[in-house]
C-alpha cells in the first residue's frame, strides 16, 4: 500500500489581504509522481515555498512523512528529505559539473573540525562514496561526459538536468521540481520526464509543477489543478482533461 509522504491540509497563506494559498488540502503518496498545474498567479509555487518552509502558513498544518513540518525551518525540512529543485538553477557556475554535485549532499563529515583533524580516513571515505553517488546520477542524467566542465558553460536544458541531479544528491524521499521542462525543447523535456520515471521506478517520488502538460500527463500518476489559491480539480490524467472545470480554469469560460 501507498505510504502518505506530504500531507496538506487547509493551509492558506495570504500577503496582506491577498490569499496566494487558499485552504488548500492533498496528499502526496510514496512510489509515483503527483503533478501540480494551473495558470501562472493560481499559487503553485507560493505553495510549494510554503511547503519547503520559506513560508510560514497563515493557517492550516503540513505533515511529512508522519511529522508536522509547519513550523520548521528550510535546513530542518531539508534534512528530513524533502527536497526542491529550483524552477531556475542556482549552480555554482565556477565549479564543475561534479562539483555542484557534490556540494549538494548532505552531511560532509569533513565540514566539521575535528573530523577533518582527527578521522580523515572516515571522511575521505566517504567522499569516495559521494563520488562515485555523483557519477551514477550524472550517467542517469546523461550528463557523465561533462563531470569535469564548469557548470557556467552548460546549456539551459543541461543546467536543468544538472539542478535535478543536485536534488537527488540530498537522499531525498520525495524530491519538489518546478517546471523541469520550462524553456527547453520538446524532445529535451521529454527526456527530463524519462530520467524522472526511471528514477521513480527506483523508489524516488515526485511532486510537479509543471506547464508543459503535453509532457507532465504522460508522465503524473494524478494531478492536483490550482487557480486563485485553491484546487479546484483533481485526479489521473485523463480524468483531468475531460473535467470541464479544468478547461474553464484555462480559458477563463
Amino acid at each position: 500500500m501507498e505510504e502518505t509522504l506530504l500531507r496538506i491540509s487547509e493551509v492558506s497563506k495570504h500577503f496582506g489581504g491577498v490569499y496566494a494559498v487558499n485552504g488548500v488540502s492533498l496528499d502526496i503518496k510514496s512510489g509515483s509522481i503527483w503533478g501540480l498545474v494551473g495558470p501562472n498567479g493560481s499559487g503553485k509555487t507560493t505553495l510549494f515555498n510554503t511547503v519547503l518552509g520559506l513560508f510560514r502558513p497563515d493557517e492550516g498544518t503540513i505533515y511529512f512523512d508522519g511529522r508536522c513540518i509547519s513550523n520548521l525551518a528550510p535546513h530542518e525540512i531539508y534534512a528530513l528529505g524533502l527536497v526542491n529543485a529550483f524552477q531556475l538553477p542556482r549552480l555554482f557556475p565556477g565549479l564543475s559539473v561534479l562539483d555542484n554535485m557534490l556540494v549538494a549532499a548532505r552531511g560532509h563529515q569533513g565540514d566539521r573540525l575535528l573530523n577533518s583533524l582527527f578521522l580523515r580516513k572516515s571522511w575521505q571515505r566517504q567522499e569516495a562514496e559521494l563520488a562515485d553517488k555523483a557519477v551514477e546520477a550524472l550517467e542517469l542524467l546523461q550528463l557523465e561526459h561533462l563531470a569535469f566542465s564548469q557548470a557556467g558553460e552548460l546549456s539551459g536544458g543541461q543546467r536543468k538536468l544538472l539542478e535535478v541531479g543536485r536534488g537527488l544528491m540530498a537522499s531525498p524521499t520525495l524530491l519538489l521540481l518546478d517546471e523541469p521542462a520550462a524553456g527547453v525543447n520538446p524532445k529535451l523535456g521529454r527526456r527530463i520526464f524519462e530520467g524522472i520515471e526511471d528514477l521513480r521506478r527506483k523508489g524516488l517520488s515526485f511532486f510537479i509543477i509543471e506547464h508543459r502538460l503535453e509532457i507532465l500527463f504522460d508522465f503524473a500518476h494524478w494531478v492536483y489543478v490550482m487557480d486563485k489559491g485553491k484546487i479546484v480539480v483533481q485526479g489521473k490524467p485523463e480524468e483531468v482533461v475531460e473535467n470541464p472545470a479544468f478547461y474553464q480554469v484555462y480559458l477563463g469560460e
